[in-house]
């Protein structure tokens, strides 16, 4: 499976499901949430805005996905409130049909874009690594079939503890 491949089987509405472990603190948080992943095209406005932020050619590119999540509260925790958000994400290759690559992403309406590193294991899962000046994060996602799929991301922060993440994702009106 190439990085297109997995974008296309990513495509549709998830409801995901949220466990957080902070590592040192030893302390979990759970969560719900809606998830809707739109493909892109390369002529869609949002890929152009952002190719244009990276400074890369659209040609170069697939197209790209908008996520788009909404926060379910937890009726048990009162204090909790609905959160939305979004984000536009294009993939470059590191050579046509390599299984490495870039992600770059912006969130909401920021004009500043992310860059990621990528690369599709042989097992067809997505690894995905962001290395920011305070933080780094590293996402593993796979299917373990077309309407299931699974997620982990650590989060380390460089003067802080890390936090792991493990999600459930299922494809709803699959």
């Amino acid at each position: 499976m190439d990085i297109k491949e997995f974008f296309e089987l990513s495509a549709g509405k998830w409801f995901s499901q949220k466990t957080s472990h902070h590592l040192t603190l030893k302390q979990s948080a759970n969560g719900k949430s809606n998830l809707v992943i739109e493909l892109l095209a390369n002529d869609d406005p949002h890929v152009i805005k952002l190719c244009q932020q990276a400074q890369i050619d659209p040609s170069l590119i697939w197209g790209g996905a908008k996520y788009t999540w909404n926060t379910i509260p937890d009726a048990l925790q009162p204090n909790q409130r609905s959160q939305q958000g979004s984000e536009i994400v294009i993939s470059i290759p590191s050579q046509p049909g390599a299984s490495t690559g870039s992600l770059y992403r912006t969130i909401g309406s920021s004009t500043n874009s992310m860059m990621a590193r990528y690369m599709m294991g042989e097992d067809n899962a997505l690894n995905i690594v962001i290395e920011q000046e305070l933080v780094k994060t590293e996402d593993r996602i796979w299917f373990e079939s077309n309407n299931f799929r699974l997620r982990t991301t650590i989060v380390t922060p460089k003067n802080g503890d890390p936090v792991a993440n493990f999600y459930t994702e299922i494809r709803l009106n699959g």
